[in-house]
C-alpha cells in the first residue's frame, strides 16, 4: 500500500555546534495536520532564500531509504528514524524511481504535486555531525522530493497517496534527478524541462542553457 508513514514538522532552533539557526530537526505529530501552499501547519524555515516556498512547500521521504542508510552508516542508526532527514512526509511504497515529474498526488485532502528532488546542504552534515552525509545522498540518489500544494487542505498517517494525473509520463523523477544534480539530460528530457510549468523557473533557464551550450539553440 502507498501511504503516509508518518507527519513531521519542526520549528526554526539552533542546528550544530556553531546553533546555525534552521528547521531542520522535526518532531512527528500524532494526528492529522492542515496543508498549506506554504507548507504544513506548525512548519519552519530559517533561510527562505534556499528552503520552503511555493516549490518546496512538503517534503517527502521513502521509508524504504531507512535501511539502506543504516546500512552506509551504521554509527548513525540510533538516529536514522523518520523524519531524520528533515521530510515532512516519511511515505510508504513509494521511491524515486515509482514517480514523474508534475505528478499530482491526492493525499488525504489535499492536491499535491511532485515538483523537484531534494539538494542536501551542510545543514544535513550538522544534523548527522557528518560531512559525508550530504555527498552520500547525492551519489545515492536518495534525496526525497518536494511537492508544492495545488489543493489546501488535511492529511495524517495511515492517508494513501493516490496519483490522480501524470502530465509527463516520459519524463522521470530519477532523470531529474540526474540534471540537478550532474547536468545530464537526452535532447528529448531538456526539451521539456525548458517548459515545464511543473518545475521552478532555474530549473527551466539551466535546461536552456544546457540545449544552447549542446549546439541546439532555442528549445
Amino acid at each position: 500500500m502507498i501511504r503516509i508513514h508518518s507527519v513531521q514538522v519542526g520549528k526554526v532552533a539552533p542546528l550544530g555546534r556553531k546553533g546555525i539557526p534552521s528547521g531542520f530537526v522535526k518532531h512527528t505529530l500524532d494526528g492529522r495536520t492542515s496543508v498549506f501552499t506554504h507548507g504544513l501547519n506548525g512548519d519552519e524555515q530559517a533561510d527562505l532564500r534556499a528552503h520552503g516556498g511555493p516549490h518546496k512547500a512538503v517534503y517527502a521521504y521513502s521509508l524504504g531509504h531507512y535501511s539502506g542508510w543504516k546500512a552506509d552508516f551504521p554509527g548513525h542508526s540510533a538516529i536514522l528514524i523518520p523524519g531524520a532527514f528533515g521530510e515532512n512526509l516519511t511515505v510508504e511504497g513509494l521511491t524515486e524511481n515509482d514517480i514523474c515529474v508534475g505528478d499530482v498526488h491526492r493525499i488525504g485532502t489535499a492536491i499535491l504535486q511532485v515538483s523537484q528532488p531534494r539538494q542536501p546542504c551542510f545543514k544535513l552534515a550538522l544534523h548527522f555531525d557528518d560531512k559525508h552525509l550530504p555527498s552520500a545522498m547525492v551519489r545515492s540518489g536518495r534525496c526525497g522530493w518536494y511537492y508544492r500544494v495545488l489543493l489546501q487542505g488535511e492529511l495524517g498517517p495511515g492517508d494513501q497517496i493516490e496519483l490522480i494525473n501524470r502530465p509527463q509520463p516520459t519524463l522521470s523523477f530519477r532523470s531529474l534527478i540526474d540534471f540537478v544534480n550532474f547536468g545530464k539530460g537526452t535532447h528529448e528530457e531538456l526539451r521539456a524541462l525548458s517548459s515545464m510549468e511543473e518545475v521552478t523557473a532555474g530549473i527551466r533557464r539551466r535546461a536552456v542553457e544546457l540545449l544552447s551550450a549542446r549546439g541546439f539553440g532555442n528549445p
